[in-house]
């Protein structure tokens, strides 16, 4: 291979986030339905005689240190597992914000895995690439074969693929940056247990209603703590649900980013009139989640 090659790295969103109990390690068990946007980051690759990485884009700033970027660490992970594998030069648009609950770092973990799979030949089945997805960090797993499913364990247990109805959303951020592990550490076992996600039954769910109506009967469990560190999350959730057409809002993840699910493209597109009208400072993203 001598040409650049790229994968688009989707944008994941946390439809619902149950939180089961932490671990002995530092993590939590989560049961999580996960649906990917429209939108995202991009990654491309060369072949280099190094391992190296270029950012750029608007969230290029925020990307912190080269050496903690999950591209190259899991571009590590895999040669690990695969010696002699061909590594080179990654080059980052990095278009989502950076720590906002949308798996941005993750998305483009996994797809550095892809090039570095297409790269080297590798098939989309071979395990080592979900045990270098796995080494790299929770949500990397999820993000590999990016289609709707429901993660367990800590992201690691993973459905087959679920066939979702193409949400019309809106995504918001207020500009705020939230820390996973700061935002779980503050999480508290509700004094009532919600009921286990039913795949099977969302399966045989014939209507983007029923499915709402279901998705909407579950909940964010780490809303309540990430609010209470980024008290403007709440505001972003009073004003999607206040938007005209809004079916179902919620915070994605670990926030602060919320989204909002819409019926109709022009039911979104006046939505996001009205908001960046109101929150100039906001970003907000017109996409399709599915």
């Amino acid at each position: 291979m001598t040409a650049e090659i790229a994968e688009p790295a989707p944008a994941k969103v946390n439809l619902t986030l149950r939180v089961l109990g932490s671990r002995a390690d530092g993590y939590h068990e989560i049961e999580s339905l996960v649906a990917f946007a429209e939108l995202g980051d991009r990654l491309s690759f060369a072949p280099a005689s190094k391992l190296a990485l270029a950012v750029t884009g608007p969230g290029a700033g925020h990307t912190g240190e080269d050496a903690d970027n999950l591209v190259l660490k899991a571009a590590r992970a895999l040669a690990a597992r695969i010696p002699g594998a061909a590594l080179g030069a990654f080059r980052l648009q990095k278009n989502l914000p950076v720590a906002a609950g949308l798996g941005g770092g993750s998305a483009d973990a996994a797809a550095a895995l892809r090039l570095l799979a297409r790269a080297n030949e590798l098939s989309a089945a071979d395990p080592r690439l979900y045990e270098a997805a796995c080494a790299t960090g929770a949500d990397v797993p999820v993000c590999l074969d990016p289609r709707p499913r429901l993660m367990r364990g800590i992201g690691e247990i993973l459905s087959e693929p679920l066939a979702l109805p193409r949400f019309s959303a809106l995504l918001v951020n207020p500009g705020v940056a939230l820390a996973t592990k700061l935002v779980f550490s503050a999480w508290k076992p509700p004094a009532d247990s919600a009921p286990p996600f039913d795949v099977t039954a969302m399966a045989k769910m014939q209507s983007e209603d029923e499915v709402l109506s279901y998705l909407a009967s579950h909940a964010n469990d780490l809303e309540a703590p990430a609010i209470a560190f980024a008290p403007m999350i709440a505001e972003v959730l009073a004003a999607l649900r206040a938007l005209k057409g809004c079916r179902l809002a919620r915070m994605s993840g670990s926030g602060a980013t919320c989204f909002a699910l819409f019926s109709s493209v022009a039911e979104r597109e006046a939505a996001a009139k009205v908001l960046r009208a109101k929150f100039q400072n906001w970003w907000i993203s017109e996409t399709w989640l599915g």
